[in-house]
């Protein structure tokens, strides 16, 4: 009994070190991030502080020509890009996942490369691969994207991939071998029995992959051409002269888009986790 009391106290003053620790990193990593959207709703252009209250400055951003052109240009890649992630990003899941082959944890590796190295190393090697090639960059729209889109797909293609994975970890090779003996083929055994499975990995990864090529803006700077502006791009153009209202309006948009996007590829594969195919 007197241990426990004399440990009671220990055991509180840590809890509230850790929630002090735990409150402070938020504050230190969130508030730049509020204090942006904040502003962005001031009638003041003074960013020194917050004079009432208005939609003005958003209403300023979607007027802006070269805005919404930017943004129609992140949009096209994201979605370009995003599809054909899911597709390799599938393929490579299956096939890691599926089969043997020597050299299997060689390929792994390569495959998780994208991940891990920095972005300003692959945004640096694929403007050097460009150049090597001769990439054509005065192509029309959308051609013009296209070496943005490539190399959006081959940094996005390894989130879905790990993502699709994981969710095949945990499927029953039994049901697949029962459709085999009621008569399905390979391919009709994964349309109708493993891509099921695979759905809401595709799902979530294939918003990962959006929300990663939307507000992409390391690779893109390298890749882009010089009549190629993605919406990032915009942003940091209209920052370098000055940080106003309506930068804060454009950022708190994309924020806004990129949080709601990641949210939901969350819940998608926090709610597959487990749910066998059929959902029973």
């Amino acid at each position: 009994m007197r241990l426990r009391r004399a440990i009671a106290p220990l055991e509180y003053s840590r809890r509230i070190s850790l929630r002090s620790i735990f409150i402070a990193a938020l504050v230190f990593l969130y508030a730049p991030i509020f204090v942006l959207i904040a502003f962005s709703f001031s009638e003041s252009r003074r960013l020194i502080n917050i004079v009432g209250f208005t939609f003005d400055w958003y209403g300023k951003a979607f007027r802006d020509s070269d805005l919404l052109l930017a943004f129609a240009n992140s949009l096209t890649i994201a979605l370009i890009s995003t599809f054909f992630s899911i597709l390799l990003g599938a393929m490579t899941a299956l096939l890691l996942w599926r089969f043997r082959f020597p050299l299997k944890p060689v390929y792994e590796g390569v495959v998780a490369l994208p991940i891990v190295i920095p972005e300003i190393c692959m945004g640096v090697a694929l403007l050097v691969f460009f150049a090597r090639i001769g990439w054509p960059g005065d192509l029309p729209w959308p051609l013009n994207l296209s070496q943005i889109i490539v190399s959006h797909i081959a940094f996005s293609f390894p989130f879905v991939a790990m993502v699709v994975r994981a969710r095949l970890a945990n499927f029953n090779r039994e049901l697949e071998e029962a459709a085999k003996d009621l008569g399905a083929g390979e391919w009709r055994a994964i349309r109708d029995v493993v891509i099921p499975h695979m759905k809401p990995g595709l799902v979530a990864g294939g918003l990962l992959a959006f929300t990663l090529s939307l507000d992409d803006f390391v690779i893109t700077f390298f890749t882009a051409g010089p009549d190629t502006v993605t919406f990032p791009l915009k942003v940091y153009s209209m920052v370098r002269f000055s940080v106003t209202p309506e930068v804060n309006a454009a950022s708190t948009i994309l924020i806004l888009i990129t949080v709601v996007l990641t949210a939901i590829a969350m819940w998608l594969q926090s709610r597959s986790g487990d749910k066998p195919v059929g959902g029973h």
